[in-house]
């Protein structure tokens, strides 16, 4: 009788320790998943301008919704004040409906000069020409292998693009090898390509900061500890995740991106959603 109390009482106890577990495993996730819209600043210094250019880096929006009619993600675009928008890849999605990446566009591009490369769930849909329309449609420049020349508070910049590397090994480099010749390399030159493990592949070419998303941020980071623990490209503990990089003199700024609904399965932990205020500025002398 005692021996059957005893072997009781530790069922008990590892029931006990198991919804103890339990419990805590949810606050820790209530906790750590947060979907509120991060704005984060960053600052690239040159001696190509005199005036500094300040940029929305939009990334990985999946056509995800922040807000009625973008509302959220539109205000905090306005509010930050930029001279130009970037979107640089999945802003639509092959799951998704097209809604959110055509409220969002109604809602910027008749504001702001927008330029856009594409990714490569835009390209699983299998309607990647029918997605660049709805760009096109509104006044957004599609950069698939091709540069632009833009004036910017006086000033002129290249702003490079491609399609994402989805579009097949041959398609990519010969997009490349379009994309970059015959840019002034005098100018300020910005490359636009959503994978940020392709960065030391293309840093043979000349540009002086290049964009990414695709990682996600990692999915799943810990402050201080983990920088990610997966990115489809670059598997368990990407390098490549948030923030500046440098390669062979050249330098990357990767986005965590906005997407929410498409990864409903893996969430994101420590990882809020970002939108990107980026600001060129002249190097002080």
């Amino acid at each position: 009788m005692i021996q059957g109390i005893k072997k009781r009482f530790k069922h008990r106890k590892l029931y006990i320790i198991l919804a103890g577990l339990i419990i805590l495993t949810g606050v820790f996730l209530f906790i750590s998943v947060d979907h509120k819209l991060e704005v984060n600043y960053y600052t690239f210094e040159t001696d190509k301008l005199e005036e500094p250019v300040r940029i929305a880096f939009i990334a990985d929006l999946h056509s995800c919704s922040y807000g009625e009619e973008q509302i959220v993600l539109i205000t905090a675009i306005v509010e930050a004040n930029p001279d130009v928008i970037v979107m640089v890849g999945d802003i639509a999605d092959d799951k998704i409906s097209h809604t959110g990446t055509i409220e969002l566009l109604e809602g910027i591009a008749d504001r702001y000069p927008c330029f856009y490369v594409s990714g490569n769930h835009e390209f699983k849909r299998n309607k990647i020409n029918e997605i660049k329309d709805i760009f096109r449609e509104y006044g957004v420049v599609i950069l698939d292998g091709r540069h632009e020349v833009i004036e910017i508070n006086g000033q002129l910049l290249n702003i490079v693009g491609t399609d994402d590397p989805h579009v097949g090994k041959n398609n990519f480099e010969i997009q490349l090898e379009r994309a970059f010749s015959e840019i002034n390399e005098e100018l300020f030159t910005l490359f636009l390509l959503h994978k940020p493990e392709r960065f030391p592949q293309v840093s043979e070419y000349y540009f002086d900061l290049m964009l990414a998303g695709h990682a996600h941020g990692g999915q799943w980071r810990l402050p201080n500890i983990l920088n990610g623990l997966y990115s489809p490209g670059q598997g368990l503990f990407p390098k490549y995740t948030s923030g500046f990089y440098t390669y062979n003199e050249r330098a990357m700024l990767v986005s965590r991106g906005l997407g929410l609904e498409s990864t409903p399965f893996v969430p994101r932990i420590f990882n809020p959603p970002e939108l990107i205020i980026l600001d060129i500025i002249p190097i002080e002398n």
